[in-house]
């Protein structure tokens, strides 16, 4: 699962180099600690052979829901069958993105002593989650994008505290997942693997992350 995740960059022109976009992409960008379900954040899709950033709210809704009732049940779609979901199957033939980020939360210990770790390349560099996104209509004539970040089984950083991680894609993955004319499911299935694990490490973070209301860099800090 992934439930939780940052994107500290400081400013957006800074962020806006690394998944190849315009400079302005990212102008009403913020640095967030805590992103969390049904919250606004970004997606990058490809368009005619370039890469674009939509604003997009995380829990995915298909276009034709009466409402968003179940959003919060779809921030997340699993690799194995994604394929065949009603809520993600149109979306993985015809609407597929990355999510930016540069790290995810995951817990740990006892239910009552819970600790969060935060995940994060070990490089630095940017994670582009496999994504899913929709249009649906909460108004008429004006659509609201939404997505879902596509899990698969843990790597060997991941298996020790969850079950499940967030895939993340290598720069001609994405492409080739973000490829509109890519319709071959079997070839498109292949990207969503775990992540390398010398790829990623984890590092404890402190308890302030376990609230939504917190977003600070204070999160990203033991105690």
């Amino acid at each position: 699962m992934c439930g939780r995740f940052t994107l500290t960059r400081r400013d957006g022109r800074e962020l806006a180099a690394e998944p190849g976009v315009s400079d302005d992409a990212f102008s009403d960008y913020r640095p967030r600690y805590n992103i969390a379900p049904m919250q606004w954040h970004f997606i990058v899709t490809t368009e005619f052979e370039n890469r674009k950033v939509l604003p997009a709210r995380w829990g995915l809704v298909n276009r034709w829901a009466k409402d968003n009732s179940r959003a919060s049940q779809c921030i997340n779609a699993k690799a194995e069958t994604v394929e065949v979901r009603p809520s993600f199957r149109d979306a993985f033939k015809k609407r597929r993105c990355v999510v930016p980020a540069d790290g995810f939360y995951e817990w740990t210990g006892p239910k009552s002593a819970r600790r969060p770790m935060w995940i994060h390349r070990a490089d630095g560099k940017l994670i582009l989650f496999a994504g899913l996104y929709e249009d649906w209509f909460p108004e008429k004539d004006r659509p609201g994008t939404t997505f879902t970040i596509i899990t698969c089984e843990p790597n060997a950083v991941n298996r020790p505290i969850h079950n499940r991680m967030p895939i993340i894609l290598e720069e001609r993955a994405a492409d080739d997942w973000m490829n509109p004319g890519e319709a071959d499911s079997l070839s498109l299935k292949s990207l969503l693997i775990p992540a390398a694990d010398d790829l990623l490490l984890a590092q404890p973070a402190s308890p302030l992350a376990n609230s939504v209301r917190n977003d600070g860099p204070e999160l990203l800090l033991a105690t």
